[in-house]
C-alpha cells in the first residue's frame, strides 16, 4: 500500500506491522455530523477495512473533544450543561456512523476523561524544558523545538495566520512567541475547572489529543488522520509536545482528508453552508450516501453538487441488480489495487462500475467499500 504522507510531502510505502496503531481526531460534539466529517471518517473506514483485509489488526482511536471552545459557546447559548450536548450530539454521530456502515473503532475516549492524564503530560513537557508557565497558563515554547512546522511546511507567516485564524491567541502578551501554544489555562466562570499544580483550569485544545493518543496507543503510532484543517496547527503542535514530552517520534504517517465545499465555500458551521447526514438519511439510502461520499478522492477538494445523490442511488441500483451475475475474482483484485494506490476510491468505483455493466456480481467487491449489496433477512 502507498499513501501520501503529509509531513513527507509525497506518495510513500505505507507498511506497519500485524498490529496497525491509527488516531483519528474526532468530532467536537456541539452540533450534527455533516458531509465534510462524514468524508473524512468514512475515508479512514476505507483504509480500515483495506487493511483488515490484508491481514492485518487495526487498532483506531477516535477521540471525542468535549472540552473545547466551540462546545462551551454552544452549551451557552442553549443554557444546557456542556456534557449533556456533548452526550446527544455523540449519539447522534454514532448513529449517523452505524448507518453508513463504519466499522466500530477501537475506542473513542472523550477528552474529559483524561484530564489527570494531561496533567501529567504536561508535567512531562515542562520537565524537559519546552514550556513555560505565564499568566496563569501553561505554553509551549515553539523555540526550543528546532523542527515545529515539518508537518505543514508553512512559513511563519503563514503559520501565524492560520493560527489567528483557528483560535491561536497569536496576539496575547503573555506567550514569548505569537506561534507559542496552550497546554493549561485559567477557565471561564462558566466553564469545567480542574486542579492542577500550575493553577486551576483546563487544558488547550491539543494537549487533548496528545494524552489520549499515549494512553490509548502508546508513544509512537503508524497513522495519524484528520481533516485537512487540523494540519495546521492542531496536528502540528500535537506532534512538537509529544515528542517534546517522550523524546522518540510521534507519528510514522500523517494523512488527511480534504475539505468539502458548498456554493463554493468550504461547509464549515460558522458559515452555515452545510449538508447534514442524518437529513440526507431521511430521504436517501444511506449505502447511496456513503457512495457519494468514496466517489471523490480523498486528499483532493470538492464540491458537493445536486447531482451527488442521484447519481450515487444509480450506481447502487447496477450493482445491486448485478447480485446472482458471473463470479469474476479478479474484480476484487482490482479493487485492492487502486485502493493500494493512495486509496483511489474513485478508480474503485469505476472497476465494479464496468464489471457490474458486464454482468459480473460485484457484492464482495462493494463490501471492501463497505457497501452491502444484499440486506440481512
Amino acid at each position: 500500500m502507498r499513501l501520501y504522507d503529509t509531513a513527507k510531502q509525497a506518495i510513500v510505502s505505507f507498511e506497519p506491522g500485524p498490529r496497525v496503531l491509527m488516531y483519528t481526531c474526532g468530532i467536537t460534539p456541539y452540533d450534527a455530523t455533516h458531509i465534510g466529517h462524514a468524508s473524512t471518517f468514512i475515508t479512514y473506514d476505507v483504509l480500515m477495512r483495506r487493511l483488515i483485509d490484508m491481514g492485518h489488526e487495526v487498532r483506531c482511536v477516535r477521540n471525542v473533544t468535549d472540552v473545547d471552545d466551540p462546545l462551551f459557546a454552544k452549551a451557552r447559548q442553549l443554557g444546557v450543561h456542556y456534557l449533556d450536548l456533548a452526550a446527544g450530539e455523540e449519539a447522534r454521530f454514532e448513529r449517523d456512523m452505524t448507518a453508513l456502515n463504519a466499522l466500530p473503532v477501537y475506542s473513542t475516549p472523550r477528552a474529559s476523561s483524561a484530564i489527570s492524564d494531561i496533567r501529567g503530560f504536561i508535567g512531562m513537557v515542562l520537565d524537559r524544558g519546552f514550556a513555560y508557565q505565564a499568566g496563569g497558563s501553561v505554553y509551549f515554547d515553539v523555540s526550543k523545538f528546532p523542527s515545529f512546522g515539518s508537518v505543514s511546511h508553512y512559513t511563519r507567516d503563514q503559520m501565524i495566520a492560520f493560527a489567528r485564524e483557528r483560535g491561536g491567541d497569536v496576539d496575547n502578551p503573555a506567550k514569548r512567541d505569537p506561534l507559542d501554544f496552550v497546554l493549561w489555562h485559567p477557565s471561564a466562570a462558566d466553564e469545567p475547572s480542574w486542579e492542577a499544580m500550575w493553577g486551576p483550569g483546563r487544558p488547550g485544545w491539543h494537549i487533548e489529543c496528545s494524552a489520549l493518543a499515549l494512553r490509548e496507543l502508546g508513544e509512537t503510532i503508524d497513522l495519524h488522520g484528520g481533516g485537512s484543517d487540523l494540519i495546521f496547527p492542531h496536528h502540528e503542535c500535537e506532534r512538537a509536545q509529544s515528542e517534546a514530552a517522550t523524546g522518540v517520534p510521534f507519528v510514522r504517517h500523517w494523512m488527511h482528508v480534504a475539505m468539502v465545499f458548498l456554493d463554493g465555500h468550504k461547509m464549515s458551521k460558522s458559515l452555515g453552508n452545510l449538508v447534514f447526514v442524518d437529513a440526507l438519511r431521511r430521504e436517501w439510502d444511506p449505502r447511496a450516501i456513503r457512495l457519494a461520499l468514496i466517489a471523490h478522492r480523498y486528499r483532493h477538494e470538492w464540491e458537493w453538487t445536486s447531482s451527488d445523490m442521484p447519481d450515487a442511488l444509480s450506481r447502487l441500483s447496477v450493482w445491486s441488480e448485478s447480485h446472482g451475475g458471473r463470479v469474476d475474482g479478479g474484480v476484487i483484485d482490482d479493487v485492492r489495487h487502486r485502493l493500494d494506490d493512495d486509496l483511489d476510491t474513485p478508480g474503485a468505483l469505476a472497476v465494479i462500475d464496468r464489471a457490474a455493466s458486464n454482468g459480473f456480481d460485484v457484492m464482495d467487491a462493494a463490501r471492501l467499500l463497505g457497501v452491502e449489496l444484499v440486506s440481512a433477512s
